[in-house]
């Protein structure tokens, strides 16, 4: 989601706050703030694409399913990303994951890379 100054809005709850992830994907450190999407629990998928898997250092990894229990929480951090880092992180994100348009505990609207 555009934050209104033509940058987007992407919360991440896995490998895209990795340090060789981010620099590799946007090619800069993205900082960000702590926050938590109610109404999702974390599970965890297998990656089978090798550039990814190398690229974390993990052959599985996090992936979001959608609950609507309030109680389901899953803590991340906000990233501010041009359109071409977002477009960057589709293009990191395989085919198991889709982008969605989410409200966060904060209030802010964010992207998220959910289950596809």
């Amino acid at each position: 989601m555009s934050d209104g100054s033509g940058l987007e809005v992407l919360f991440t709850y896995g490998t895209l706050q990795l340090p060789d992830v981010q620099l590799d994907t946007f090619g800069r450190l993205v900082g960000g703030d702590a926050d938590a999407l109610p109404g999702y629990r974390l599970e965890w998928t297998d990656i089978d694409d090798e550039r990814v898997a190398e690229l974390s250092g993990l052959d599985k990894h996090p992936i979001l399913r959608h609950t609507g229990d309030a109680h389901d929480r899953v803590f991340g951090r906000v990233l501010t990303l041009t359109a071409e880092e977002l477009d960057a992180a589709d293009e990191y994100e395989v085919s198991l994951y889709r982008r969605a348009s989410v409200t966060l505990a904060s209030g802010i609207r964010a992207w998220v890379y959910v289950a596809a």
